[in-house]
């Protein structure tokens, strides 16, 4: 058994599901929902588009280290949910699943993120220390910019950590073969 960390955030916001969803689904978008303390850059060749198998190179910086980062979108339904995992990068688990669910009259916009820092037997110290309070910072500022692009009120969405003592094995069995990568982009 592998220690993992969730993080859950979620934001109601006034428009349907239809309508938030492509914003989501174009990577280039990314950037408007990334602090800017991170100098986020997306380096995957643009325009391209979120499917399942879609590979996204990133680069950030975190706490004066620059690195790279790929993703893999896992699972890609219009609107209503995809999931990207890392595949290379700061973590040794991240599997970030979007959500978008119907709710009175507008969207109910949640991410789950599962993780796990690197570091092995001292991942829940690094944790404990800075993984934490960064991750929890980034997706407050996720939340608000999300209230400002889509009319909510930032204080009436939550971010928290949850339990998680899901294995790496087992979130890896979950994944089915129909979510393989099938392109490379």
């Amino acid at each position: 058994m592998v220690k993992t960390w969730q993080l859950r955030s979620s934001l109601w916001v006034p428009h349907t599901p239809d309508v938030v969803f492509p914003f989501f689904a174009e990577a280039k978008n990314l950037q408007a929902l990334t602090p800017p303390w991170l100098s986020f850059e997306i380096l995957t060749p643009q325009p391209f588009s979120l499917q399942q198998g879609t590979l996204i190179d990133y680069r950030i910086t975190v706490r004066g280290f620059r690195m790279r980062w790929r993703t893999r979108i896992a699972s890609f339904e219009p609107s209503r949910r995809f999931v990207d995992e890392q595949i290379r990068g700061p973590y040794s688990v991240w599997h970030h699943t979007h959500t978008f669910t119907a709710q009175d009259g507008g969207t109910l916009l949640t991410d789950t993120v599962v993780m796990r820092p690197k570091g092995g037997l001292l991942a829940g110290l690094v944790f404990s220390m800075f993984v934490r309070k960064d991750v929890e910072r980034i997706f407050r500022y996720r939340l608000q910019r999300m209230a400002e692009l889509f009319g909510s009120k930032a204080e009436f969405g939550v971010v928290a950590w949850e339990s998680s003592n899901v294995s790496h094995r087992e979130r890896q069995e979950s994944t089915t073969a129909n979510d393989l990568p099938t392109t490379r982009r």
